[in-house]
């Protein structure tokens, strides 16, 4: 269920907060307009709140300032420690997309940056399960790394290996990375209605209506 990467975070936590900021040019692309892309995330949720993949707080911070009651779901210690250091008043959590305990139920579900840790299987069991959460009309606002096919994504796997990423292409080789035609599937399945919107070469943000 995702919990494959997380001892990842242990050494990540430390350097995190950089490479999202483009200080690592190897991942400059994957996190490009990454403020905007927190921010676009953060205008079409509805409180509250559930944010998954809390990490270290940066789109925590963008939901408080929509002035969302947020619950955090952080699978990581060393994560959690800096989110709750930071947001001290929040409610943070050891849990994960598919095994999480809730205060109130919700009215939307976020993350950025972090559905691709589970298979396709998992990410249409999380999906079922929060249908069953999520009033009508409930949120579903992800943004994640997605492709538009298979044969994008084993491009642009060629195109970073060529530029000489290897770190990056491991990732993306072992990684759930998914598609656009996927996702779509598993929400159209589970009574969603999606859209998607390429925020940059990388990451689309997935805004999902309960129907």
């Amino acid at each position: 269920m995702g919990r494959e990467f997380v001892e990842i975070f242990d050494e990540w936590v430390h350097t995190y907060d950089d490479s999202v900021s483009g200080h690592d040019p190897e991942y400059k692309a994957v996190f490009e307009n990454y403020q905007e892309i927190l921010s676009a995330v953060a205008k079409k949720a509805k409180e509250p709140v559930v944010e998954f993949g809390v990490g270290t707080g940066n789109l925590t911070s963008a939901l408080l300032q929509e002035g969302y009651t947020v619950t955090g779901i952080e699978p990581n210690g060393a994560m959690r420690n800096v989110a709750a250091q930071k947001f001290p008043e929040l409610d943070i959590m050891d849990g994960d997309f598919l095994a999480f305990d809730l205060p109130q139920k919700p009215n939307s579900f976020v993350s950025s940056y972090a559905f691709h840790h589970l298979t396709d299987e998992e990410k249409a069991q999380a999906i079922q399960q929060y249908a069953e959460l999520l009033p009508l009309g409930g949120k579903i606002v992800f943004a994640d790394t997605v492709f538009e096919s298979a044969e994008a994504k084993l491009g642009r796997i060629v195109y970073e290996e060529g530029e000489g990423h290897a770190n990056l292409v491991e990732d993306l080789k072992r990684e759930h990375y998914t598609t656009v035609p996927v996702l779509e599937m598993i929400f159209q399945e589970h009574g969603f209605d999606v859209i998607f919107t390429r925020l940059n070469d990388y990451v689309f943000l997935i805004d999902a209506t309960k129907r």
